[in-house]
């Protein structure tokens, strides 16, 4: 009689959980893909052409556009963003924004509502979003708690992990914390596998 109730409470839980997936949709091999926000996204620690943006386009055999601007918060992106949406027209963006703003040691409240007014931008302009999760400065790193609760509210897929596991590791890091071209790639390679599973066709 247990294994029944398990059985019919899984199968009730299956749409909410499958709901929860925000799957992307699937990029064709003309698709502009857009990767957009701070330090992270311009490639602080490594060499120019060794950032993520330019490996993940390798690797995804996909355009790649580079629109990371060092030590940007994401009031500033914010007001950055409208600009470059309308110039590059995507297909979708990888939005990996915030970590400017935890450096800095400004208000989360903001860095969210800044966050869910740059996705509402790229929904509007007929784009995918996938949220990458930023870890705040620390030396026990974890994604910020609300990169999930922003993913769940706007309904967007998130790369939860991905950032977090190569800031992890000191071998992958400059003495300023943020990734080395190692780094990069293993990020890039995370995102990549991501996209390949759910996205690419």
């Amino acid at each position: 009689m247990y294994r029944i109730f398990l059985l019919l409470s899984l199968v009730l839980l299956l749409p909410f959980f499958v709901g929860c997936q925000s799957d992307l949709e699937a990029l064709p091999e003309d698709a502009v893909i857009l990767a957009f926000g701070d330090d992270y996204t311009y490639g602080t620690g490594a060499e120019e052409g060794a950032g993520y943006p330019a490996v993940l386009e390798r690797l995804i055999d996909r355009k790649v556009v580079y629109a990371g601007v060092a030590g940007e918060t994401t009031a500033e992106g914010l007001e950055r963003l409208p600009e470059v949406l309308a110039g590059v027209r995507p297909d979708m963006v990888i939005l990996c924004h915030g970590g400017a703003d935890m450096r800095q040691g400004l208000k989360a409240k903001k860095l969210v509502s800044n966050l869910e007014a740059m996705i509402r931008l790229i929904k509007d302009a007929d784009a995918e979003v996938l949220l990458i999760a930023v870890p705040p400065p620390g030396h026990f790193l974890q994604p910020a708690a609300f990169y999930s609760e922003i993913s769940r509210k706007m309904d967007v897929p998130i790369e939860i992990n991905a950032l977090t596991n190569v800031l992890s590791r000191e071998k992958l890091t400059t003495e300023e914390t943020y990734p080395n071209a190692e780094g990069y790639a293993l990020l890039a390679k995370a995102i990549s596998k991501r996209l390949k599973t759910t996205q690419l066709r």
